[in-house]
């Protein structure tokens, strides 16, 4: 039994996540609505309401929602992350940046969400909200979290403080982490992968065994709204994967087969991969690649009953269709 079979909002409607959203809850016959930026488009039978910013939003933005999905952002960028080595001063900056959006966003939205009636909350955060590698074993939702960086530190304060005021208000708040999330559309380092596999670029990947735990946009989306309208998600807090954790050498591979252009793969030990990346000021970006990042998202499945309907292989077989269909091949 759902906790609302009426309509729900999202915000960040117009974003990766947001359309995966958007598609789903209207294959189903659930009502949606995208709260999103002037001039900024929504899905095709998404009822788009424009506001000026989330500490901007007024209740009546929310009105006929029954629960509401958050998705909008400040995501993490590798430029922000630079700017946090320069200068305390910078970092600060860089930090207070995310917490206006990430935080203080998150919690206006959720008033506004209030004052309208909504009695659900689903907060999309992320699993940097814990760390950046896991810690000899899968990462769960009990673990204490130690986010790595600013972006990192604005999820975990804003999972903390959705729950306080969920517990105060009475609001049902949902937390969702997901891992690296990837599908059709996606941009960022697994973009990059695909076009080096497609262009037939040796990648040093062969020797790295590192396993890291992935979700389908599509997977994503349909967890968030189980989260959204199942009454045993109230208050908890969720991982949600494929339920498979590849090795980054074995994801390449796998995205090459799909791709129709075998990945290859060149052995460098990962402490020279690590070594290099100092040199060239890359440190974060193969960390991503040699560490371990996996992900324990048993609990939605025996709380709720979700299961993902989209395999890995599913999943990278449909973000290979999508790479090659926008490049003419």
């Amino acid at each position: 039994m759902s906790a609302s079979d009426g309509r729900i909002a999202m915000t960040g409607a117009n974003g990766f996540v947001g359309r995966a959203v958007s598609r789903a809850l209207l294959a189903r016959g659930i009502a949606a609505t995208g709260l999103v930026r002037r001039g900024s488009a929504c899905e095709p039978g998404v009822d788009a309401r424009y506001i000026d910013g989330l500490d901007a939003i007024a209740p009546e933005a929310f009105e006929g929602c029954d629960a509401v999905i958050h998705l909008a952002a400040r995501v993490h960028v590798m430029r922000d992350a630079a700017a946090q080595t320069q200068s305390a001063s910078r970092a600060q900056a860089v930090l207070e940046a995310y917490r206006e959006t990430n935080v203080d966003g998150a919690l206006a939205t959720a008033e506004a969400a209030r004052r309208a009636g909504v009695t659900r909350f689903v907060l999309m955060s992320s699993i940097k909200a814990l760390g950046e590698s896991d810690p000899g074993r899968p990462f769960t939702e009990d673990d204490e979290r130690r986010p790595p960086d600013a972006y990192g530190v604005s999820k975990a304060e804003a999972e903390v403080r959705l729950l306080e005021f969920g517990s105060r208000t009475g609001m049902e708040v949902v937390v969702v982490r997901p891992p690296l999330v990837y599908g059709p559309g996606v941009r960022a380092n697994f973009l990059a992968m695909m076009n080096a596999i497609a262009r037939g670029l040796p990648l040093p990947l062969g020797a790295i065994d590192a396993r890291r735990s992935l979700v389908s946009v599509d997977n994503l989306a349909s967890a968030a709204i189980e989260c959204a309208r199942n009454p045993a998600a109230a208050g908890r807090v969720f991982h949600v994967t494929d339920g498979e954790d590849p090795s980054v050498a074995g994801l390449a591979r796998k995205l090459g087969e799909h791709l129709g252009k075998p990945a290859r793969l060149v052995s460098v030990p990962a402490g020279v991969l690590r070594g290099a990346a100092r040199l060239a000021g890359k440190t974060a970006q193969i960390e991503r690649l040699t560490g371990s990042l996996r992900v324990d998202s048993s609990r939605i499945r025996d709380t709720l009953g979700w299961r993902a309907p989209q395999s890995l292989d599913q999943g990278l077989a449909a973000t290979a269709a999508w790479y090659r269909s926008t490049r003419g091949r």
